[in-house]
């Protein structure tokens, strides 16, 4: 009789754990889904500004073509990423490529002084803050995510429950790590 009582314990203490590790790993899934789509929301913002700023910007710079083509691909890149890798590559790409468009403002005073320009150029540095903040609290979300399905005794059941890493935001490769150089 005794024995019956300590395996029904031990039943009950396992589905027990069992439930509660299951639980939280779905509510930390949520919540990394929720991270990354707060990046979305402010990426789909991002790309919604672009195609204005680069009207904008062609009537004052009719040469500059290439670096607004850059532009505009670089963003049809990043609105066409499937994977969180992919997206972070596209997206820092046409990080690169704003940088270069904002580099050929500055040789157009008349530009640097239009209200609409002005007003995208607000617009879209305010964006990119906001972009900054939301892959942060995305990774550090992923971060909290890996972390418990990874430790002891979740990473004993976490696998079989069908929990598996979550992928950062990362920048890739050294070369996109470098300042974006603009030479005219």
């Amino acid at each position: 009789m005794p024995g019956i009582i300590i395996i029904g314990a031990l039943v009950v203490f396992v589905g027990l754990f069992l439930i509660v590790t299951f639980n939280s790993l779905v509510k930390l899934r949520q919540r990394v889904q929720n991270a990354w789509a707060q990046v979305d929301v402010q990426l789909k913002r991002r790309y919604d500004l672009i195609p204005n700023l680069v009207e904008t910007v062609k009537g004052y710079a009719q040469h500059e073509k290439s670096t607004l083509e850059s532009v505009t691909q670089a963003r049809n890149m990043a609105m066409a990423a499937g994977t969180i890798k992919d997206q972070a590559q596209a997206e820092n790409m046409l990080s690169g490529a704003l940088k270069s468009l904002f580099a050929v403002a500055e040789a157009y005073p008349d530009l640097k002084a239009n209200t609409n320009f002005l007003q995208l150029q607000s617009e879209l540095t305010d964006t990119e803050s906001k972009i900054a903040f939301a892959r942060q609290f995305y990774n550090d979300t992923v971060q909290k995510f890996n972390t418990t399905i990874q430790v002891f005794p979740n990473n004993l059941v976490s696998g079989m429950l069908g929990f598996h890493v979550a992928d950062y935001f990362n920048v890739e490769g050294e070369a996109e790590r470098q300042p974006v150089k603009v030479q005219f």
